[in-house]
């Protein structure tokens, strides 16, 4: 396996470089988000090991930019920011699994080798369920071939409930997707937009596909 590893810090760089290579794989290692972005870009790397604080481009807008030019390999984001809003904007970000500094190498270790065995899918560049579907690109949503208009928070939050299809996603999940923490927790909103994408995307359609569970939360399923 061919590695990038992405890190400022030349004690972290060159002990994490070391390490992979005495473990038999290939790695390269840079300093910089956007050489790192430039690298990544051209080089076909198995994976990528990113700090999240770097000079040129930060570690979140490295992923944003990967993601956004269609690159699909697995991503470990390694950084000192080990809050969970840091650590969800990440995630959403497109990386594939977090580890906090200070670290344990044998974590890291295990944590590559499990990214290494996923299989390499081919990215999924829309959402479906019945004759609902959801282009990830455009953003375009479809019922049955009929454009269907949604705000962004309608979309965010149809986007989160297809994306986990037929799994009941409580309000504060719902929320915390959508809203990104910054939200009133006495507040009724998810409620509000589920209402709202209901008469866009079932009324007039016999087949309804976003479902109450009372006193759990919301589920798209057919």
């Amino acid at each position: 396996m061919k590695l990038l590893v992405v890190e400022d810090d030349k004690t972290v760089g060159q002990y994490v470089k070391r390490g992979l290579e005495e473990q038999q794989y290939i790695a390269d290692w840079v300093t910089d988000g956007a050489e790192a972005l430039r690298v990544a870009s051209t080089v076909p790397y198995d994976l990528i090991i990113l700090d999240l604080r770097l000079p040129g481009m930060t570690g979140i807008e490295v992923l944003r930019a990967l993601r956004d030019r269609g690159l699909t390999l697995p991503v470990l984001v390694l950084t000192a920011q080990d809050s969970v809003e840091f650590k969800v904007e990440a995630l959403r970000a497109g990386a594939d699994d977090y580890v906090t500094k200070p670290f344990s190498f044998e974590e890291l270790l295990a944590r590559v080798e499990a990214l290494s065995r996923r299989p390499k899918l081919l990215a999924a560049r829309s959402l479906k369920i019945a004759d609902l579907e959801l282009d990830l690109e455009s953003r375009d949503v479809h019922r049955g071939g009929t454009p269907i208009e949604l705000t962004p928070k309608e979309y965010a939050v149809l986007e989160y409930l297809m994306r986990h299809t037929g799994r009941v996603m409580s309000r504060t999940l719902i929320t915390e997707y959508a809203w990104d923490y910054h939200f009133d927790p006495g507040t009724n909103i998810v409620d509000v937009v589920i209402n709202r994408l209901r008469k866009k995307v079932d009324a007039g359609y016999p087949q309804k596909l976003v479902h109450t569970v009372r006193g759990v939360g919301y589920v798209v399923k057919g």
